[in-house]
């Protein structure tokens, strides 16, 4: 019992806030790692992990069955669920993917803004173990335990200023990349008329057209970040 007191102790522990600096500064990186085409290609599969994660915590919380998840080398995934074809809960599911990372980054902008940077880390690592149950293919084990295992290094290794300043890099790297995924999504429409999208699906589902989907995951992305920026600036 004294070790588990200890152990949440260190998870409910608050950090004193960052700088305003630290945190331009992990913007800054966190912009980098998203507008450069050579760092953006392996950091997109942090994107993809949170999508697929997205839709499977909507699916269990819609009441349908998680058959598993699947997460590939060229950044897509796919989660499969079992339940109704139509209805409210399939459309949540669908629309959980796009939305899913700038939600999970605007939680993380609420927990760091309120100095619990160890905590987040540690929500975070809750999450990627969950994930880690479902996945179905061995690129997938791979992406997810290599992600765990760095967040697991900051958490143990890192005093708390420096996990707070990689919870902030996390948390602006989510918010900033889920626009940046909607934007691909909408490119990959136009220019190769891919039509199995999630948004393409709720198009299937609903009487709104795709690019209705793909409007609405945008708006709600750069909703979350300029939510994000108050909260983690202001």
């Amino acid at each position: 019992m004294e070790v588990l007191a200890r152990f949440w102790a260190r998870v409910t522990a608050t950090v004193p806030e960052l700088p305003t600096a630290v945190l331009l500064a992990a913007a800054a990186a966190a912009a980098l790692l998203v507008l450069s085409p050579t760092l953006w290609r392996p950091a997109r599969n942090v994107v993809t992990i949170a999508h697929e994660g997205a839709h499977g915590l909507v699916a269990l919380a819609a009441g349908r069955r998680l058959a598993g998840i699947r997460l590939h080398s060229d950044t897509s995934g796919l989660t499969v669920s079992a339940g109704r074809p139509t209805g409210l809960g399939m459309v949540l599911t669908c629309a959980a993917g796009y939305t899913g990372p700038a939600l999970f980054g605007l939680g993380a902008a609420a927990l760091l803004a309120a100095g619990h940077a160890t905590g987040l880390l540690w929500a975070l690592l809750a999450l990627l173990a969950l994930l880690l149950v479902q996945i179905r293919n061995w690129y997938g084990l791979w992406s997810v335990l290599m992600t765990g295992g760095l967040v697991l290094a900051v958490t143990w290794w890192l005093p708390p200023e420096g996990q707070a300043a990689f919870a902030a890099l996390a948390t602006w790297f989510l918010l900033l990349a889920a626009p940046r995924a909607v934007l691909e999504l909408h490119t990959a429409r136009r220019s190769r008329g891919a039509r199995d999208s999630d948004a393409d699906q709720l198009a299937r589902l609903t009487p709104f057209p795709a690019v209705f989907w793909v409007g609405v995951f945008l708006a709600v992305d750069v909703g979350a970040l300029v939510l994000g920026v108050r909260w983690l600036l202001g």
